[in-house]
């Protein structure tokens, strides 16, 4: 369970830590509480699963990387799980997950995101993995990003 500080401090760190030199210094003065209180609150959080990660998020658009392509493989259900942690442990591969068929018209199971500066690089980028993963890949496709929708997580209130 969250107590009241740890929701507090949940919520003015939801949105990103602040660009400063000593960003917990800054949320302590916030929020009324000591430095070392902070990092161990987030310490605690992280330990405890309430948080999964305090970590950079970069703008890949501003960086240049604006070709954006969900590979989506069919794999057999049974090497989902090691093929899965292969491919998402690959530098190119932002984003990894299992998801269900929906057969007979998708029959899809491992969805990896592989951002680049163009179609081309992205292609290239999936024709290694399937490289990779060899004849284990069935089937797969390259789908592009045609717009930016809006990107949160679950937000919560203080």
């Amino acid at each position: 369970m969250l107590d009241a500080v740890d929701r507090r401090l949940i919520a003015a760190t939801q949105a990103g830590l602040p660009l400063v030199r000593e960003p917990y210094r800054m949320l302590a003065e916030r929020l009324g509480l000591d430095e070392a209180e902070v990092i161990a609150r987030l310490q605690g959080l992280l330990a405890r699963g309430a948080i999964r990660r305090i970590g950079a998020i970069p703008n890949h658009y501003a960086l240049g990387f604006t070709a954006n392509g969900m590979s989506v493989w069919d794999v057999a259900d049974d090497e989902v799980a090691e093929i899965g942690a292969m491919v998402g442990a690959l530098e190119a591969v932002t984003h990894c997950y299992e998801r269900p068929r929906h057969l007979p018209l998708w029959p899809y199971n491992l969805f990896a995101m592989v951002h680049g500066r163009t179609r081309d690089e992205v292609r290239a980028e999936v024709a290694g993995i399937a490289g990779l993963i060899g004849p284990a890949a069935r089937a797969y496709e390259v789908l592009f990003s045609t717009r930016i929708l809006k990107k949160t997580g679950l937000r919560i209130a203080a």
